[in-house]
C-alpha cells in the first residue's frame, strides 16, 4: 500500500509543454519508488518509498524532474499518516461537501509562520474564509478560487515553499493511501 504523497508545483515546463502523468509516473519508479500511481493531470503521486525520509524523497524527486525536464520544481510530500492528519483536520467540511472545488489546502513544506492566519483574514473578500491547520493554510471561497485575490497572497514568495489542491484532489489521495493505520 501507498506510504506517501508527493505534491508537485507545478507542472509547467513551457508555454507549450506540460508535465504527462505517465512520464512523472515513470520518473519516479527510476528513482526507486515503488506502487506509483498517480491522480488527475496536476503533478500529484502516490507510492511507497522504501524506508527513506521526507526530505530525501524531497531531494531525489526534485533532483530527478530537474535531470528529466531541464526545469527545477519544488515537490512536497508527506507521509501517509500525515496526509490522513491533513484530510481530517479539514476545518471547512460544510464547503467541502456542498463544493469540493472551492475549498483549498496550501500544503506547506515548513509550517507557517505564527500570525500568519491574522494577516490572511485581514485581505479576505466577504463570504470567504481562513484557517490554519497543522502549519498548513485551508481556505473556503464562495465562487471559485481563481477569482479571489487571497490566492494571490499564497504564493511562495509570499509564505514558503507549498501548492495548492483542493478539497476533491485531498480526498482521492487520502483514498489512494487507504485506511490509516493505528
Amino acid at each position: 500500500m501507498p506510504s506517501h504523497v508527493a505534491l508537485l508545483y507545478s507542472i509547467v515546463i513551457s508555454p507549450t509543454r506540460r508535465v504527462v502523468m505517465s512520464e512523472l509516473k515513470a520518473m519516479a519508479e527510476a528513482e526507486g519508488f515503488g506502487a506509483v500511481a498517480t491522480l488527475v493531470a496536476t503533478g500529484n503521486l502516490v507510492f511507497e518509498a522504501g524506508g527513506r525520509t521526507v526530505p530525501q524523497i524531497e531531494t531525489s524527486l526534485e533532483a530527478a524532474f530537474a535531470r528529466t525536464y531541464g526545469k527545477s520544481v519544488d515537490i512536497i510530500v508527506r507521509e501517509a499518516d500525515a496526509w490522513h492528519a491533513l484530510v481530517a483536520g479539514n476545518p471547512f467540511p460544510a464547503e467541502s461537501e456542498a463544493d469540493g472545488s472551492r475549498v483549498v489546502v496550501r500544503v506547506m513544506r515548513k509550517s507557517v509562520e505564527a500570525g500568519t492566519e491574522a494577516r490572511l483574514q485581514g485581505i479576505l473578500s466577504e463570504g470567504e474564509r481562513v484557517a490554519v491547520i497543522g502549519g498548513d493554510i485551508w481556505a473556503a471561497f464562495p465562487a471559485r478560487p481563481s477569482a479571489s485575490r487571497l490566492l494571490s497572497a499564497l504564493s511562495s514568495k509570499k509564505l514558503g515553499i507549498g501548492t495548492a489542491r483542493n478539497w476533491n484532489t485531498v480526498r482521492r489521495l487520502g483514498e489512494m493511501l487507504g485506511p490509516t493505520i493505528g
